[in-house]
């Protein structure tokens, strides 16, 4: 659970970096070329850290962002932000190697920031200290944790992105307070952006996708329940046609059939039927190619071509 919800809050990171960008940095507007766009880079990070695949592990809530500047004076800049949970040990000297690597590789300035995701009593370094006999190290960088701001905080911003941080505390919510109580705080949280009247359609469904997958609730009734609410708050308007949907839960049953036929041949089994369900769920519920949904669950991108082939048979 916890590798599915660091992929789905770096997705979400992506989606809305603009708004990330003037949710961290109040000048960002008058500092970034935002109109020029982004490249993220994971890529170029994971070739920085090639010791990670060694190990047979990813870093795939990191992230490194090439973002361009409006003075003119330098062509582009490079972000590191790291997404984090409850473990912090060595954080702070990762954060450094993060930095001096980027730097040895690129000769660029450097925004690091880390956004911590665990729960209140959380450490949260967020600057490395070394020196010895006359040497000495002192790397500072921007440091942020989701409990930072309270709900009613968030939910009076004019950003998106704050919605995204609401969604995160709600997430360690999980298990601790009854379902249906969850269930509303989530519906709060897709009020908040429905009311607004500042997004696209587009721009809804793909939160409420990501809003039902973050904050998973097992209910199917809560579900319902949570789907009708939204189809009256947006008029219906973010729905799918009806034929789209037919041939989605067609493919859906289709799927179903055969994973349960692979658990029969002992094919399909733990960390392999994980796998497909989540690309499944992002090739039938989102338009990500398929690189971006190689990236994000850490897959080849011919285990990802392959399932999508097979659902479309």
């Amino acid at each position: 659970m916890r590798r599915k919800n660091d992929i789905l809050l770096k997705s979400a990171f992506e989606e809305a970096f603009p708004d990330l960008l003037t949710f961290f940095f109040t000048d960002a507007e008058s500092i970034f070329d935002i109109r020029r766009g982004f490249e993220f880079m994971d890529k170029e990070l994971n070739e920085l850290f090639p010791e990670l695949e060694k190990k047979g592990g990813s870093r795939f809530a990191d992230m490194l962002v090439k973002t361009y500047l409006l003075n003119g004076q330098e062509e582009w800049i490079l972000i590191h932000l790291e997404i984090q949970g409850e473990g912090t040990q060595d954080f702070a000297a990762r954060m450094f190697q993060y930095w001096y690597r980027i730097y040895d590789r690129y000769s660029v300035d450097i925004i690091a920031l880390a956004v911590f995701t665990g729960g209140k009593n959380q450490k949260r370094p967020d600057s490395f200290h070394k020196s010895f006999l006359g040497t000495e190290i002192h790397y500072k960088y921007n440091a942020y944790h989701i409990l930072d701001h309270t709900e009613k905080q968030l939910l009076e911003m004019e950003n998106p992105f704050a919605l995204i941080v609401l969604a995160a505390q709600k997430v360690l919510l999980i298990d601790k307070i009854p379902e249906e109580e969850l269930a509303e705080q989530r519906l709060t949280i897709a009020r908040a952006l429905i009311k607004s009247q500042r997004y696209k359609n587009e721009q809804i469904r793909r939160f409420i996708f990501f809003l039902k997958t973050f904050i998973h609730i097992d209910n199917q009734k809560i579900n319902s329940k949570f789907e009708r609410e939204v189809d009256l708050l947006t008029g219906n308007k973010h729905a799918m046609g009806i034929i789209e949907t037919i041939k989605m839960l067609e493919r859906e049953e289709a799927f179903e059939e055969g994973v349960e036929k692979g658990l029969e041949l002992g094919v399909e089994k733990g960390e392999e039927k994980r796998n497909r369900l989540f690309v499944t769920n992002l090739l039938l519920n989102t338009d990500f190619d398929i690189s971006k949904i190689a990236s994000l669950a850490g897959l080849t991108h011919e285990y990802v071509q392959k399932v999508k082939d097979q659902l479309e048979q």
